[in-house]
């Protein structure tokens, strides 16, 4: 069986594969870097919904994309999602490229995704290489280069240029794609199932569990955030976050980064710091909600406590925030952290 038989037999039937639709098939790349198929599903048709053109998209506002993102993570794509749609809306007149070289220079497309879109939109032929075609590649030629440096990227790109079927290169792309997503898996690969199986050289050499390979991973850096809800009634202050860090432009709670655990002394103290020496008097408790939530990024673990600080007064702490009800407090673009927070926050607000 050939790879584009065993494509056609075996495929997933997913939306963004039935259209030609450049914009569409760009939406769906952007929602599944880094997101898993399952769960980007969801987010795409949401998307489409919502904004079932381009220019539909360029008009949208940066909350309301990234309250719709929500969940998903790495919310810098989001905000390039935004970019590039307005690119296409005020430089290409509304129409969205099919062509790499158009592509490339949209904002927060790269070389794969570029090859992607035209490829599945247009035919062009010119191959992808994304996580699964690595892991293809590297077992059927039985490379021990690894994936994750520049002389590993270039051989890797020049030998799907190689294989690229170019009377079918959409086709071909896909079928690679996915034969790494269903059967050339990382971990307990299908190799009786493999189309290719009778080429792959790692199979014969018995080197399938060590490819592909990678120089090295980055050091995961831990941080410790502590959130303060300083609440008065049924209203609390937030703040949303600035350029140059995690989670730019989504809301949090009150708070600060502490660079390690704190103790009760440090809790009263961080408090206090929020506060006039006048306003500090309206502090009247400090209930813990969370200690030590963790929530891991790519090359960061969140250490996260979390206190609710009932106020005797309406006073308004230091800084740039925001006082919100509960209600109000959904509407806003949060980051999956403090989403995993507001259950155990919920109670204080919520009859």
């Amino acid at each position: 069986m050939t790879l584009l038989q065993w494509y056609e037999s075996n495929r997933r039937s997913l939306p963004w594969r039935e259209t030609k639709d450049a914009y569409r098939i760009w939406l769906s790349e952007i929602i599944l870097q880094q997101t898993r198929v399952a769960q980007g599903l969801d987010y795409y048709l949401r998307f489409v919904e919502r904004w079932p053109t381009v220019t539909d998209l360029a008009a949208a506002s940066e909350e309301e994309v990234l309250k719709l993102w929500q969940g998903l993570g790495y919310y810098s794509r989001a905000r390039n999602l935004l970019k590039a749609a307005r690119q296409v809306t005020e430089q290409m007149a509304g129409r969205f490229p099919t062509r790499y070289e158009d592509l490339i220079i949209l904002k927060g497309v790269g070389p794969y995704t570029a090859a992607a879109i035209a490829s599945f939109s247009s035919d062009e032929a010119v191959a992808v290489v994304d996580g699964n075609v690595y892991r293809v590649l590297s077992r059927l030629f039985d490379i021990d280069t690894p994936i994750d440096t520049t002389e590993g990227q270039k051989l890797f790109l020049r030998l799907a240029e190689e294989m690229l079927n170019r009377k079918k290169p959409g086709l071909h792309n896909q079928a690679m794609m996915e034969l790494g997503a269903l059967v050339c898996t990382p971990a307990t690969p299908r190799c009786g199932e493999c189309p290719l199986h009778d080429k792959c050289l790692a199979r014969t050499a018995a080197t399938v569990s060590v490819r592909p390979v990678k120089q090295g991973k980055t050091r995961i850096r831990d941080r410790w955030l502590c959130y303060l809800l300083f609440k008065y009634k049924d209203r609390f202050w937030v703040r949303r976050r600035d350029a140059g860090d995690i989670w730019q432009g989504l809301w949090e709670f009150a708070g600060a980064e502490t660079g390690a655990p704190v103790s009760g002394s440090e809790i009263r103290d961080l408090v206090r710091s929020f506060f006039s020496p006048d306003n500090q008097t309206a502090v009247d408790s400090i209930v813990p909600v969370v200690k030590d939530l963790h929530h891991q990024l790519t090359h960061r673990l969140l250490h996260i406590d979390c206190f609710i600080v009932n106020l005797s007064r309406d006073v308004r702490p230091k800084g740039e925030y925001e006082q919100i009800s509960w209600t109000n407090w959904a509407e806003k673009a949060i980051p999956k952290a403090i989403f995993d927070l507001n259950g155990k926050i919920s109670p204080f607000f919520v009859p």
